[in-house]
């Protein structure tokens, strides 16, 4: 099957670009500001006044350096809030993903593609709560759609009728005739491993280098890792993460993303034990890793003839990257898909479908899929009106043509500037690379200068564009409402920083050790 942004005679969409080479920061408060009025809060050296010329910066460190120093200033309010969390919130955040350098963000309010922190600062959000916001904050359908349900009652542990209707509108985006619920992205891949083990009696499990697929002990393993830590390429270390015993990473098998040989050679030598594998079917966390021509179906051909199954973890590209996610995109059936972030329109969400077979283990009880907040009458309303009345598909075609834009424009002036870069537009995602050569799984991935991507978070932060703050690794998340205008806010901001990355010939940096993840 092939989406409208596909090349014919290949099963890899034509909306990525690369090539090797070839602003402001808006202070006003959200009563009053808006993306085309707010005014700078610090000079740029473009504009500088001959008296409060910036002085020239030789580093990548020193950009880092003057950019943090701005972050801070406009972030004052978030630091007294992360000071006075920190009695009573380990690292002062809710979820470790929310700290990061130079401070947390506070966030105070959003609405449609735009947020407003702590501090009263207007923001274009491309952050979208890692990838979840696809609806924008407060969506008219989304909130009408959970102010009814509150006032009819939030929690009953039984289904309501709206759980069916989700599963019909998830059967038609995806292909996959049976559905159930959880909450969480962990909990869905959590239960895809339960599933291949239960129904094949095997015990190994392989996953992709590099990927992660939540924090359970089943998968926490091989994720977040630095070059140094991962051996070598025929036989990858199997580094748990902290607080998981080597016990349980021993039953996994780690291969690189798009190389079918090394899976048929984990097959082969572990034949009979292979309960199934799980893999994001567009790497994720690395960026935006495409799949190869033909490597998906190339997957399930050759799970499928060593007698396992297959799961693709769609949490994030599920209703994101097209409607029926990259499942749909590419036409490659899986015996199951994970799913979360978009679905819950903002509220907390996952769900599990697979084919009649796999999930007939669910109706017989040879493995029970449980949970008390599963198919929640909140979460259901919102995921109702996600699929039924926001995710349209005119809806992807808009944000499409948004982010090529985007891409356009970033590449452009990063390639005047004679600055390597490439990157992907799938939906309402996309992805800005500072490197020459796209990636194709996650030890490439590693080699890409965190310096420099953590620089453009902080262009993008100062100029008035909220992005999640792990650069090297995430991408940008739009909304059904952003704008052309936001979009062009994102291009001046990389354009500003190719300008100041110019001259500096010098890329190694003492802040960031090379072949980091972040």
């Amino acid at each position: 099957m092939m989406s409208s942004t596909e090349t014919a005679g290949t099963d890899t969409p034509s909306v990525e670009a690369a090539g090797a080479t070839a602003t402001s920061a808006p202070t006003a408060s959200p009563e009053t500001a808006s993306p085309e009025t707010a005014s700078p809060e610090t000079a740029s050296p473009e504009t500088a006044s001959p008296e409060t010329a910036i002085p020239a910066i030789t580093s990548l460190d020193g950009l880092v350096e003057r950019e943090e120093a701005a972050f801070l200033a406009r972030t004052q309010r978030s630091a007294e809030l992360w000071e006075r969390a920190s009695h009573v919130m380990p690292g002062g955040v809710a979820s470790s993903w929310a700290s990061s350098r130079p401070v947390p963000v506070w966030v105070d309010r959003g609405l449609g593609g735009h947020v407003w922190d702590a501090d009263g600062t207007e923001y274009v959000d491309m952050h979208g709560g890692y990838g979840v916001n696809v609806v924008g904050h407060a969506h008219p359908a989304v909130v009408e759609a959970v102010q009814r349900r509150v006032a009819l009652g939030t929690h009953f542990a039984q289904p309501t009728e709206d759980t069916i209707v989700v599963g019909e509108a998830l059967r038609s985006r995806f292909g996959l005739p049976m559905w159930r619920y959880t909450n969480s992205g962990t909990e869905a891949t959590m239960d895809a491993v339960h599933l291949m083990r239960a129904i094949t009696g095997r015990s190994l499990v392989i996953k992709i280098e590099g990927t992660y697929h939540g924090h359970h002990d089943a998968l926490m393993v091989s994720s977040f890792r630095s070059a140094a830590q991962l051996g070598s390429i025929d036989d990858p270390h199997r580094v748990p993460g902290s607080g998981i015993p080597q016990a349980m990473a021993d039953l996994l098998r780690i291969v690189p993303f798009n190389d079918l040989e090394a899976l048929q050679r984990v097959l082969e030598a572990h034949a009979g034990q292979i309960a199934g594998m799980i893999l994001e079917p567009m790497m994720m966390n690395a960026g935006i890793i495409s799949p190869k021509p033909g490597y998906l179906q190339g997957v399930v051909d050759l799970v499928h003839a060593h007698g396992g199954l297959v799961a693709f973890d769609e949490v994030k590209t599920g209703m994101v990257v097209h409607p029926g996610g990259v499942t749909a995109m590419y036409g490659v059936q899986p015996d199951m898909v994970c799913l979360a972030k978009a679905l819950g329109g903002g509220v907390p969400c996952g769900a599990i479908g697979g084919t009649a077979e796999v999930m007939a283990a669910i109706t017989d009880g040879r493995y029970d899929q449980v949970g008390t907040f599963n198919g929640n009458p909140l979460t259901m309303a919102a995921a109702r009106a996600v699929l039924t009345e926001v995710l349209t598909p005119e809806s992807y075609v808009r944000a499409e043509q948004l982010g090529r834009q985007m891409l356009a424009g970033s590449l452009a002036a990063l390639h005047q500037n004679g600055q390597p870069a490439y990157g992907a537009v799938h939906g309402f995602k996309g992805s800005v690379v500072f490197h020459g050569t796209p990636c194709t799984d996650y030890r490439e991935f590693l080699e890409i200068d965190l310096a420099i991507s953590h620089c453009h978070f902080l262009y993008q932060h100062n100029g008035g564009v909220f992005l999640p703050p792990w650069g090297k690794s995430e991408s940008w998340t739009l909304c059904v409402s952003h704008s052309d205008a936001d979009g062009e806010r994102y291009v001046d901001n990389v354009a500003r920083l190719a300008r100041d990355v110019a001259p500096i010939v010098d890329r190694s940096s003492l802040i960031f050790g090379e072949g980091q993840y972040n």
